[in-house]
């Protein structure tokens, strides 16, 4: 099962790279990319993703904008070229690796088309290696893998409805993320035994533009409020994709730490109005950045628990299709509600930046005062 990647010396097995080397079911490979504009008037999410093991590739692309979200999705037989990131109408254009890229919609019956420049503001960082912890009762929950981000602006159109959104690169931002390994995805497997443990995930991550760098923070706590997982990271940014020093930035500064708090949640929701995520540097100086959110994405629109366009599900040969819905008319305490990116208006001191909070937060904890699976802020 000889691929074109085969000629280069890349192996990391003894089998050809089409062969990955866990037989875990819930392998995956994944594209994924947000934009937005500075002040919040629209985002947008792109996905992609092979399944290598259950042999299906996805995708989705998604707008927020005068009060609603649209959504394209598609899905199909994983095809052999691994390099090929195509579904259907959908395409991802590797234009020079980890620099430009392009991603295309064409028309279809969705009503979601597309045509989108990556243009990089900072060289990729990667997070550290994720990995849950593993025991009996998550085993079906587990996940490992590695990421790599990096941010940039977004050049070109993105057509819905009869409408037609322009992307302007001097004022949409985004971040590029790439992650592999394994995490929970398509269809379940027979569970065993019922777990005795209730599930519980209080994740969140903020990636944001300031005129002169991109500060990056992320973390997992559990219910306890104790972080099992966090990254952080402050990256240079450069007026053109050419002064960007190659594929990592010996300038970019890791961080000793990082923490956040949510101040106000949207009355009968899990949503962040009002946050604070808080930086601290090696040499022990802290950096605080004030969030305030002006809009909300739902990640369901590019297949993120979503309940017929979920990842990894198998729809056939070739599945294309759309979704889309009021964010007014939204039930926010829906499963399929709860993962979450908000833009959000940053402050630190005198400076004014823009990034997103991505959230999840299911299960109980006690940082917030959550006591059941999915109660509500009051």
């Amino acid at each position: 099962m000889l691929t074109k990647f085969d000629d280069y010396p890349i192996h990391q097995t003894s089998e050809p790279l089409a062969v990955v080397a866990t037989t875990d079911r819930h392998a995956y490979d994944r594209y994924w990319f947000n934009g937005y504009q500075d002040d919040g008037e629209f985002y947008f999410g792109i996905g992609a993703a092979v399944y290598p093991n259950l042999g299906i590739v996805d995708c989705g692309l998604s707008i927020v904008h005068d009060g609603e979200q649209n959504s394209f999705h598609g899905s199909r037989r994983a095809g052999k070229e691994r390099s090929e990131i195509e579904v259907g109408p959908f395409k991802i254009e590797i234009i020079e690796p980890m620099m430009s890229l392009r991603v295309t919609l064409d028309d279809n019956e969705s009503g979601v088309s597309a045509d989108l420049l990556w243009i990089p503001r900072t060289a990729s960082f990667a997070e550290e290696h994720q990995r849950s912890k593993r025991t009996p009762q998550t085993a079906a929950r587990h996940m490992e893998a590695t990421r790599f981000n990096q941010f940039g602006n977004w050049q070109g159109e993105i057509r819905y409805k009869g409408k037609t959104v322009t992307v302007d690169p001097k004022r949409v931002f985004g971040t590029k993320d790439r992650s592999w390994g394994i995490r929970p995805v398509g269809d379940p497997a027979p569970p065993g035994a019922p777990s005795t443990e209730a599930p519980a995930i209080n994740f969140l991550w903020f990636p944001i533009h300031w005129d002169d760098r991109c500060t990056h923070a992320g973390m997992f706590e559990n219910e306890h409020g104790v972080t099992w997982h966090w990254d952080g990271m402050i990256m240079p940014t450069y007026g053109s994709p050419d002064q960007i020093p190659g594929v990592e930035d010996p300038a970019m500064e890791s961080l000793a730490g990082v923490d956040h708090q949510i101040y106000e949640f949207f009355p009968g929701t899990r949503r962040a109005r009002r946050a604070q995520v808080s930086l601290k540097h090696l040499d022990g100086k802290i950096t605080e950045i004030e969030l305030e959110s002006l809009l909300v994405y739902r990640m369901k629109g590019i297949g993120y628990t979503h309940p017929e366009w979920g990842h990894g599900k198998w729809k056939g040969e070739l599945a294309v299709g759309g979704s889309s819905w009021t964010i007014d008319e939204c039930d926010n305490m829906e499963v399929s509600n709860q993962h979450i990116q908000s833009v959000m208006r940053a402050t630190c001191g005198d400076q004014q930046g823009i990034g997103v909070m991505e959230q999840i937060h299911m299960g109980p904890s006690v940082k917030y005062g959550f006591k059941d699976f999915l109660d509500p802020a009051t």
